[in-house]
């Protein structure tokens, strides 16, 4: 719907008020001026009308027998925080007129009404509301972008990823997020979030394996006063607080057999019991869930429920671990090196060669986290301008082979990391369908610096 004020064919305002002189008076005034009016007789029938559709402004007189224009304010408030309201009134009060500002109300009316006092509420009402959705659309290309910025990456693998969370962000489908410990998971978790239409909403993150099973559950549900011993007072669980957003269980092949049973019936329908309470709960949130293990195996292990599985199986985002992407790694080393000097007088410039290399060769069995921690020692023990192979722990200097490497193990790395590029700006390519403006942004750059790359990688005809 074109927002634009200064189309007002494409206006949509709702008028309510209990005298009907008043409200078709009003309402035809309004519609010579070219503005879509709808009209409602009182504020029931109007939060009716914005149930039903969407209006950018309405006017609502403040006093009515049943229900007034402060109680419909709230309403739009609550539900539309994009529309805009004006209250009108026949007793002028500077006490109600303050309060009608606070509550959110752009502006306040006295009857009678002058016609220009009307048009000139109404042209800056609606200048007020495209400037909030103007705002509104700013702030969720800027979360888009941001949601993306602690994701590291130019591996073709992560690009797929990237793909997926922009396909299911709008939903409110279960994801399931696959991969080692240390690969990111909660990262993508929480990049979903942000670029859902939930990002303004709670995002909770509860790790499954971190609690006893009794704990997990008054964590997860809540629990009433008495419930377990120690239980003093009421308290909200996770699904509570995160009502409206979304709550993220990780290493959720630890949940014990009961707990996966009441995760079956909150998945199915979003209803649960607190520990210890009769009183059943609805919660409205979008259930993100992380393993590092192989859940078809637990089934046939019989330590999962099959249908737990199916129903969290909607959509799954594999993430691989970092010996697969050895093109991200001087990257991701780059990046935490950069983080770990903000704030600090230390002057280190970079990696030695050696160090890279061996950096490159290291297995990772921690993946991101493990490599993470390794930057930061090496930057405290740093007493030069580059990171060296004495900076770094032993595990990472022993030089253990590389389990992934390619075939060509004996490539210098700058070799290695130039197939890595190739095989990258490839993928992204093909999966833009020859669209290198997309394939560039997919990757991180601009055109132009793609282009330059294609042409040192002799991928331009």
């Amino acid at each position: 719907m074109d927002n634009n004020p200064n189309n007002s064919q494409q206006v949509r305002i709702l008028l309510v008020d209990d005298d009907q002189i008043i409200l078709e008076s009003l309402g035809t005034f309004l519609e010579l001026e070219g503005y879509q009016i709808t009209k409602a007789g009182s504020a029931a029938k109007a939060m009716d009308c914005l149930q039903a559709g969407w209006y950018h402004l309405v006017i609502t007189d403040v006093c009515m027998p049943s229900g007034g224009g402060m109680d419909l304010l709230r309403f739009v408030k609550s539900h539309h925080s994009d529309t805009v309201v004006i209250l009108v009134t026949a007793y002028g009060s500077i006490e109600l007129a303050v309060e009608a500002i606070k509550q959110g109300a752009y502006d306040y009316l006295t009857k009678p009404i002058i016609d220009d006092d009307v048009r000139l509420s109404v042209q800056r009402a609606l200048q007020q509301q495209h400037l909030m959705a103007e705002n509104r659309r700013l702030r969720l290309a800027i979360g888009r972008r941001d949601a993306f910025e602690q994701i590291v990456s130019h591996d073709y693998r992560m690009a797929k990823v990237f793909e997926l969370i922009d396909a299911v962000a709008d939903s409110r489908s279960t994801v399931l997020i696959s991969g080692e410990s240390g690969t990111g998971k909660s990262l993508i978790a929480r990049s979903i979030h942000m670029r859902s239409p939930r990002r303004d909403k709670p995002f909770v993150e509860v790790s499954c394996g971190a609690l006893s099973e009794t704990l997990l559950e008054s964590e997860l549900f809540g629990h009433v006063r008495g419930a377990f011993t120690n239980a003093l007072a009421d308290r909200q669980g996770k699904f509570q607080a995160a009502d409206g957003g979304t709550i993220f269980l990780d290493e959720i092949a630890s949940a014990s057999p009961q707990l996966q049973t009441k995760l079956l019936r909150v998945l199915q329908q979003r209803q649960f019991e607190p520990v210890g309470s009769n009183q059943t709960l609805t919660s409205d949130v979008r259930i993100i869930v992380a393993t590092n293990r192989d859940l078809r195996g637990e089934v046939e292990a019989g330590r999962f429920r099959q249908d737990l599985l199916y129903r969290i199986n909607v959509v799954t985002i594999e993430l691989p671990p970092i010996r697969q992407r050895l093109g991200d790694i001087p990257l991701l080393a780059e990046h935490f090196l950069a983080r770990f000097l903000a704030g600090t007088e230390k002057k280190i410039l970079g990696f030695s060669t050696e160090a890279m290399d061996r950096l490159v060769r290291h297995n990772w069995p921690g993946n991101i986290r493990e490599l993470e921690n390794c930057i930061e020692r090496g930057v405290m023990l740093c007493r030069t301008g580059l990171i060296d192979v004495a900076d770094l722990p032993e595990t990472v200097t022993a030089n253990a082979p590389q389990a992934d490497l390619p075939p060509s193990v004996n490539l210098q790395l700058k070799q290695i990391l130039q197939q890595a590029e190739r095989q990258a700006i490839l993928s992204a390519i093909q999966a833009h369908h020859g669209n290198r403006r997309a394939a560039a942004s997919a990757l991180g750059i601009n055109r132009a610096t793609l282009y330059k790359k294609m042409g040192r990688l002799g991928l331009l005809p």
